[in-house]
């Protein structure tokens, strides 16, 4: 019997589109390679091993960013839109089951995204990759979450946008499901499968 729900948050709650941050950095910015030199600082960041303060300041130095540090957050942040039919089924499912995230991401975007988002207060609880120190698919941040969530790897089902991570999930007993937001029907349909029940 399925009791609970984790979810990733991008591309799955939320499609993300990471070029329009891009464009935007690109407008107080003279570096070439802006994706392949930002990287490794955000990879750290979204770690844990550097703090926001050092993440921001790292950016500014390797990008030789030129705008203000609020107007460098609002663009990191800003690469989000709603998707529609998941959020609906969140509501719906909210009312039945106890529903947690799982997402590699940043404090500037957990900040953002509670912000902008009221559908984020439906969530209990959440592990992200910049508490943890370890980004999905490693096991260890999904036996953080159901040890913290305090739910049953056959019990629960694990949303997420890449197969590697729902892999990890099933490995670990946990109901893997695969998700692609341009075909929300083929989620529902697996959930049947899985013979779970939306009064």
């Amino acid at each position: 019997m399925i009791k609970a729900f984790i979810f990733d948050i991008g591309n799955v709650l939320l499609p993300f589109d990471f070029t329009i941050a891009l464009r935007k950095l690109r407008q107080n910015s003279d570096v070439e390679s802006l994706l392949q030199t930002m990287e490794p600082v955000k990879v750290a960041y979204e770690s844990g091993a550097i703090d926001r303060a050092e993440f921001l300041e790292r950016m500014r130095v390797v990008l030789h960013y030129t705008g203000t540090e609020a107007e460098f957050i609002a663009t990191w942040e800003n690469i989000f839109t709603e998707n529609p039919p998941m959020l609906d089924f969140v509501r719906e499912l909210h009312r039945q089951y106890p529903l947690y995230l799982l997402s590699n991401t940043s404090d500037i975007h957990m900040d953002y995204l509670f912000r902008a988002y009221p559908v984020f207060k439906l969530f209990k609880d959440g592990v992200y990759s910049y508490r943890a120190r370890c980004f999905k698919p490693d096991r260890r941040i999904f036996e953080m979450a159901l040890e913290q969530f305090g739910v049953a790897a056959k019990e629960t089902v694990f949303i997420d946008d890449l197969q590697p991570n729902v892999d990890a999930a099933l490995a670990l007993g946990i109901r893997g499901v695969r998700y692609d937001h341009k075909r929300h029907g083929d989620f529902v349909a697996s959930l049947d499968e899985l013979k779970v029940g939306i009064a």
